[in-house]
C-alpha cells in the first residue's frame, strides 16, 4: 500500500501545480484581473525573452557530451515523423472535411513542450528533467513547425508559404536560444556572472508567467463547435500518441529519467502555437481552440496515470 501512496504522490505532485497555475490564471481572467492584453504581453515576453533565456541558461551551462542522450532526441524525431504519417492516414478515414484534416492533425501531434511539457520535467525532475528536455525540446520543436506547416497546406490546398515559414523558423527565438546555447555548450564558454544573473531572473519568470497565460486563454464556450474532430485529434494527442510512443522507448531499453521526460513530452498537451498557425493560414481557428482546450485538461489526468503506472512498475 505504501508503494502504491508513493507512485500516487509522485504522479500528482507532477502535475497539481500546474492544475493549480492554469487554474488561478482562469480565475483572475475570469474576475477581470488580467484581460486578454495582458495574456498578449505575457506570451510574446515568455516566447521572445524569458523562454529563450530559460533555455539558453539550461543548455549552455551544461557538458553536452555527459549530459546530453543522444538515442533520446533521435528517437523523438523518428517517432514524431511516424505519428504524423499514422495520424495523416487517420485523418483520411475520420475527418469528413479536407479543410479540417490539417488542423485534426497537428493537435494530435504538436506537444506544448516548451511551457507545459517542459514544467512537468522540471517538476518530476528538476534540473536533470530541465536539461534532458531542453535538449529534446529544441529540435523536435523545429520538425513540428515544418510538419505543422506541410499538413494545414496539404488540407487547405495551399503550396506556397514554405519558403517564408523556414525563414521564421530560422528567426523563431527557441531555435535562436538553443542553437547559441549549444555552441557555448560545445566550446565551454561561460557567460560573465552578472549576464547570468540577469537572465536568471528572466528564467525563473518563464514557467509561472506562461502558464497563468495558458489558463486565462482556456475558451470554454469554443467547445459548442466542432467536438468531433477535436474529440479525434484529442484521443490521439493524450491516449494514442504516448501510448505508442511509452511503448517503443520501453522496448529500447529508455528508463529512468530518459523515460520520464519521453512519458512527459508525450502526454503534454497540443501547443497552444498551433491556434496562432490555423488562424494565420485561414484554418478552422475554433476547431483548433477546441482541441487546446480538451487536451489541456485531459493531459492533467493522462500524465498522472501515465507516470502513476510507469512509477509502480519502477520504470522512472
Amino acid at each position: 500500500m505504501s508503494a502504491f501512496i508513493q507512485s500516487l504522490s509522485f504522479s500528482f505532485s507532477i502535475t497539481g501545480p500546474i492544475f493549480v497555475v492554469l487554474a488561478l490564471g482562469a480565475y483572475l481572467n475570469r474576475i477581470h484581473l488580467i484581460n486578454d492584453n495582458f495574456v498578449e504581453v505575457g506570451t510574446k515576453l515568455v516566447f521572445n525573452i524569458t523562454l529563450p533565456a530559460l533555455l539558453f541558461l539550461s543548455i549552455s551551462q551544461t557538458s553536452i557530451s555527459h549530459s546530453a542522450n543522444v538515442s533520446l532526441v533521435v528517437f523523438g524525431l523518428i517517432a514524431t515523423l511516424l505519428v504524423y504519417f499514422l495520424l495523416e492516414l487517420m485523418a483520411r478515414f475520420l475527418v469528413a472535411a479536407r479543410e479540417d484534416r490539417g488542423v485534426v492533425v497537428q493537435g494530435g501531434f504538436r506537444s506544448n513542450l516548451a511551457i507545459i511539457g517542459l514544467a512537468y520535467c522540471v517538476n518530476a525532475y528538476g534540473d536533470n528533467g530541465l536539461i534532458t528536455a531542453s535538449l529534446y525540446l529544441g529540435l523536435v520543436t523545429i520538425l513540428y513547425n515544418i510538419l505543422a506547416v506541410i499538413t494545414l497546406s496539404r488540407s487547405l490546398n495551399r503550396d506556397g508559404g514554405l519558403t517564408a515559414t523556414f525563414r521564421g523558423i530560422v528567426r523563431n527565438p527557441l531555435i535562436v536560444s538553443i542553437v547559441a546555447a549549444l555552441l557555448f555548450a560545445a566550446l565551454d564558454w561561460r557567460l560573465p556572472a552578472l549576464v547570468q544573473h540577469s537572465g536568471e531572473y528572466f528564467a525563473q519568470l518563464t514557467l509561472p508567467l506562461a502558464l497563468l497565460c495558458t489558463g486565462a486563454s482556456l475558451n470554454f464556450k469554443a467547445l459548442r463547435a466542432d467536438y468531433r474532430g477535436a474529440l479525434i485529434s484529442t484521443v490521439c494527442k493524450l491516449l494514442l500518441v504516448p501510448m505508442l510512443l511509452i511503448t517503443a522507448g520501453i522496448a529500447l531499453g529508455f528508463r529512468g529519467v530518459e523515460l520520464g521526460v519521453l512519458a512527459l513530452m508525450s502526454s503534454a498537451p497540443t501547443a497552444a502555437a498551433s491556434y496562432v498557425m490555423v488562424r494565420a493560414m485561414g484554418g478552422n481557428a475554433t476547431l483548433a481552440a477546441n482541441i487546446i482546450v480538451l487536451t489541456t485538461l485531459g493531459s492533467l489526468l493522462t500524465t498522472s496515470f501515465i507516470m502513476f503506472l510507469l512509477r509502480s512498475f519502477g520504470l522512472v
